[in-house]
């Protein structure tokens, strides 16, 4: 089995519980430092796993999204009490609107980073493993869904280079780059069904459903993944503390009022810093410890 990083060899339960943490945070605080934070830390994971080049060619992508995010708000929310401008449909732009479009495309972004990442660590064997026993349609569905969509964008990449070569010269119009658009699309929905039937053939013929069935593991949890597990939940735990006091609570409307400074704001936001960089600090400290005995050889 190959792996890709450190943190990609531990037990997918801690696998499991990171994602969940930083992507359950990531989705609530709103708060501009927590928003920094995930998007730096989901970066420099996202490279470290994929590489710059892919990253950057997603933030190719990602980047239009997030600023479209940020341009609609303002357009259609006009709440807030430091107006700036008066929009041509007559509706009044202010800045609390601007502020908290920008502070939902980030939030969008980083998401978007994270998830690259769970698809990169949390292969389909890893969710039949969590869930396969629990609930085995959910871990069925889960690990399909993950698996499905890089194996889609593959599929694409290549149907739409052979129709290119297929494609006669000087066939450049709208109206020739729609229809081969189509033609590629209407090849990956007939190979979606075909692997759909496949995949549930070859389900049954290997006994899916039947009582009694086993599964083969090669997962074990050791010291290092029950250090990592405690380490996981007494950050999710801290975090949720401060959350629920309000220490890293950030308002947007009618006026833009949060906590900067403070004990609790202060140690909250490094918590979520040390938890979003585990895997980096995980892999960073694999690669001095590489090194250590690599020298004394």
């Amino acid at each position: 089995m190959k792996y890709r990083d450190s943190f990609d060899r531990c037990h997918p339960a801690v696998n499991f519980l990171y994602f969940a943490l930083v992507l359950g945070f990531t989705m609530f605080l709103m708060h501009p430092v927590s928003l920094a934070v995930s998007i730096v830390s989901a970066a420099v994971y996202a490279v470290q796993l994929n590489g710059a080049g892919a990253v950057k060619r997603s933030m190719k992508c990602l980047l239009p999204m997030a600023l479209l995010a940020a341009v609609v708000n303002p357009a259609f929310n006009h709440a807030g009490v430091t107006f700036i401008m008066y929009l041509p449909g007559g509706n009044p732009l202010t800045l609390e609107s601007i502020l908290y479009g920008l502070a939902a495309s980030g939030m969008l972004l980083a998401a978007l980073l994270w998830f690259s990442c769970v698809t990169a660590v949390l292969t389909t064997d890893k969710f039949v493993y969590l869930f396969g026993r629990i609930a085995p349609a959910l871990g069925l569905v889960l690990s399909m869904t993950v698996r499905f969509v890089p194996r889609f964008a593959a599929r694409f990449r290549e149907a739409r280079a052979a129709r290119r070569c297929l494609a006669p010269a000087g066939q450049e119009g709208l109206i020739a780059r729609l229809r081969e658009l189509a033609a590629v699309l209407s090849a990956m929905v007939s190979w979606s069904m075909e692997n759909a039937m496949d995949t549930a053939d070859s389900m049954k013929s290997r006994g899916w459903g039947l009582p009694g069935r086993t599964a083969y593991t090669v997962y074990r949890l050791t010291d290092r993944d029950r250090g990592l597990l405690l380490w996981l939940g007494l950050a999710g735990v801290f975090l949720l503390s401060c959350a629920a006091s309000g220490a890293m609570d950030w308002r947007y409307y009618p006026t833009v009022r949060g906590s900067l400074t403070g004990v609790l704001p202060v140690s909250g936001q490094i918590v979520y810093l040390a938890l979003c960089l585990t895997p980096v600090i995980l892999n960073g400290w694999e690669a001095v410890q590489w090194k250590r005995l690599h020298s004394g050889i």
